[in-house]
């Protein structure tokens, strides 16, 4: 399995078939707080439909697409984050987190994120790094301005989330700029 340590506290696991279990835990006991800012908690509440989750990541890992990984603080899962729509051909890709709310407030997203912009650079050879998050999501935006992102623009109508259609900060870093 694919791992990468960020510091003593926080190590990333590639995702794979026994990640469902704590995902399942997670999400039973973080449902509302997680359905504020993702989508995918709705259709992954048993065991089979986070099997079909995982299997997808999987797939888009074996691909070159994406690269999704359980974040783990102290030997406990606490969230994912990952490479989306990876763009080999302009050099950059979309980094996505979430997690649980008991985590929140100890740097976790902001250290993970690092790390993983450093592997997105120095490993994957990627010219720019982007977070898009929606415009109510402060913790994410204050992350963004941690990792030294450039707001770039704001997409409206940009997602459907749950319901409800919101727009998206695009935050960008570039690799001249680490």
């Amino acid at each position: 399995m694919f791992t990468m340590k960020v510091d003593e506290d926080i190590e990333l696991g590639l995702v794979d078939r026994t990640f469902a279990k704590h995902y399942i835990k997670a999400t039973r006991e973080n449902y509302e707080h997680l359905m504020k800012w993702m989508g995918w908690p709705l259709y992954c509440r048993t065991e089979q439909e986070f099997y079909n989750f995982i299997n997808g990541y999987l797939h888009e890992y074996a691909a070159g697409r994406s690269v999704n990984c359980g974040i783990f603080y102290k030997d406990e899962m606490v969230g994912g984050i990952g490479f989306h729509f990876i763009d080999y051909t302009l050099g950059k890709l979309q980094i996505g987190y979430w997690l649980i709310k008991s985590a929140q407030g100890n740097g976790i997203v902001t250290r993970a994120c690092k790390r993983m912009i450093e592997y997105a650079f120095n490993d994957l050879n990627m010219k720019k790094v982007e977070i898009r998050v929606a415009p109510e999501n402060n913790r994410s935006c204050a992350v963004c301005e941690r990792l030294g992102m450039r707001l770039e623009g704001v997409i409206t109508c940009s997602e459907n989330l749950n319901g409800k259609v919101v727009d998206h900060m695009v935050y960008g870093l570039a690799r001249q700029a680490v």
